[in-house]
């Protein structure tokens, strides 16, 4: 108990004094997560969407592979992502190697699955609702998708934070790709990491309170700003 009141009160302290390292992290930190749910959410919403109106052989499959690539050990991603990005690998020549931008591909990686896969959930129920007025208006896949995906608009926030929640919170590949450089590839739940191996559990705790709060008002945030509380939509 010592501890967790211990965090508490070193996190305020932090907090309160607007502690430049801290600053630094948590910046870092919504910098690398925001990118990559950015990133994944123009690559997984329209894939969802397009998976939702689009009939082909294999269909079930490529679904199936998709839902499965949801659970994608982070540590495992965060390897082949170090075995491209280094020197010997095919991209080495770009030096992105324990540089914020390794860790933002690390992060698209993992988040896209999930996005795509709950984008698709949500555009194949109004798929079922449209498709005979999108089909009678002679809309071509673009149109179709681009309606689906406007229209659907609030529930695709649901991917999105899903995604902002799974990001944000890992640490496997972050550490692999990022190194944990102070100043430069460190971020909070990295940090978490580093701190607890040394013993400093008061710090790791007032990172982790201080991860937490931060996912909350991120989220809070996005609800607010596209007004989901309103018309009983909460």
């Amino acid at each position: 108990m010592s501890d967790i009141a211990d965090g508490f009160a070193t996190a305020a302290r932090l907090v309160v004094s607007l502690d430049a390292e801290l600053i630094e992290i948590t910046l870092r930190s919504l910098y690398v997560t925001l990118s990559a749910t950015a990133v994944a959410s123009v690559i997984g919403l329209p894939l969802g969407a397009w998976l939702a109106i689009t009939r082909f052989p294999g269909r079930r499959y490529v679904i199936a592979m998709l839902n499965a690539l949801m659970g994608l050990p982070p540590v495992v991603v965060g390897l082949i992502v170090y075995i491209m990005l280094s020197r010997s690998g095919p991209f080495g020549v770009l030096g992105l190697l324990f540089t914020p931008t390794a860790m933002i591909i690390a992060q698209v990686i993992i988040i896209t699955p999930l996005v795509a896969s709950i984008a698709h959930q949500a555009m194949r129920e109004l798929w079922a609702d449209y498709h005979d007025l999108l089909i009678s208006l002679h809309a071509s896949r673009r149109q179709r998708i681009a309606t689906l995906v406007w229209d659907g608009r609030r529930t695709l926030l649901t991917a999105q934070l899903a995604g902002f929640g799974r990001g944000i919170g890992e640490v496997g590949a972050i550490m692999i790709v990022g190194g944990n450089i102070d100043n430069a590839t460190r971020v909070l739940t990295s940090a978490i990491s580093l701190e607890t191996g040394r013993g400093e559990f008061a710090l790791a705790l007032a990172l982790g309170f201080i991860l937490i709060g931060l996912a909350v008002v991120v989220n809070l945030c996005i609800h607010v700003l596209s007004r989901t509380e309103q018309g009983s939509r909460w």
